[in-house]
């Protein structure tokens, strides 16, 4: 491939991953499905994925820049007060904490599941559509009347394993963490803002471990692409969370469910018609 088809390719991704990072209809699929149907045919790979996610983590740390200076200050003072999850921002902070340890311990457990065998083609498809079934469940059936401020220790965790399924392509990490919260009875609009917050630690961390990996080990993508994909996928990001968040707050996730759906319906017939390999 020549040099100038790999800075396309990788703008494309980028634009893809910053289009579908914080929709409830998972990324990582995304760029798996994408990579091979481009004129390279290669798979951006795991760690490619990951850094990339950097770019939209900083539209996360942006936008939400006033919500995270307030939590920060709220945990580190509660770090030296006699009631430390008294103040609903000091608990939210200790929460953020929590709920990303189940996400790395099963990163690390599954590691090598992750760069390889969960990145089957026909298993993304399946949790595609298994999961659009579950967010149809909790958006209709979720009573939608807590607030963060609400947030409990045991749904903080709830949280945080939720999150930990989007390690497997299909499944989304906002999709799993945004579920998760309409099942607790948490409105649209929280369950999407936890889901961002969440995230925080979980991706960054990710994403500069792969980044690191990568300059020892190589990448299926090269350094100045993959930066270019990075940027990108932060300023579409960017626009995506003030999109979503505006949506979610007077529409159902409903057109997300159609859109998993057909997309893992697309990606079975692909398969089955041998236009993508499973692997």
């Amino acid at each position: 491939m020549t040099t100038s088809m790999q800075w396309l390719e990788a703008a494309f991704l980028g634009l893809i991953q910053g289009l579908t990072e914080f929709l409830p209809i998972s990324s990582s699929a995304h760029l798996r499905i994408m990579g091979p149907l481009l004129p390279s045919g290669q798979d951006p790979g795991a760690a490619f994925t990951a850094i990339t996610q950097l770019g939209t983590e900083a539209a996360v740390l942006i936008y939400f820049r006033h919500d995270i200076v307030r939590i920060l200050r709220a945990w580190t003072a509660s770090l030296i007060k006699s009631r430390p999850y008294a103040q609903a921002d000091a608990r939210l902070g200790w929460l953020i904490i929590v709920g990303t340890l189940p996400i790395v311990f099963f990163g690390v457990l599954l590691k090598d599941w992750i760069e390889g065998s969960l990145r089957n083609l026909y298993l993304t498809a399946f949790m595609l559509i298994a999961f659009a079934l579950v967010l149809s469940a909790a958006d209709r059936y979720g009573r939608k009347v807590r607030t963060l401020n609400q947030l409990s220790w045991i749904q903080g965790i709830a949280f945080g394993f939720a999150q930990a399924m989007a390690l497997i392509p299909g499944v989304s990490r906002s999709g799993g963490t945004i579920t998760a919260g309409l099942m607790m009875g948490f409105t649209r609009e929280a369950a999407a803002r936890y889901s961002f917050l969440l995230a925080i630690p979980a991706v960054t961390g990710s994403g500069f471990y792969q980044l690191f990996r990568s300059w020892e080990l190589g990448s299926p993508i090269a350094a100045g692409p993959t930066a270019l994909a990075t940027l990108i996928a932060f300023g579409v990001g960017y626009g995506v969370i003030v999109a979503f968040l505006k949506f979610v707050s007077t529409r159902s996730y409903m057109p997300f469910v159609y859109y998993r759906w057909a997309l893992g319906l697309l990606v079975l017939g692909l398969l089955y018609g041998g236009v993508l390999s499973p692997l």
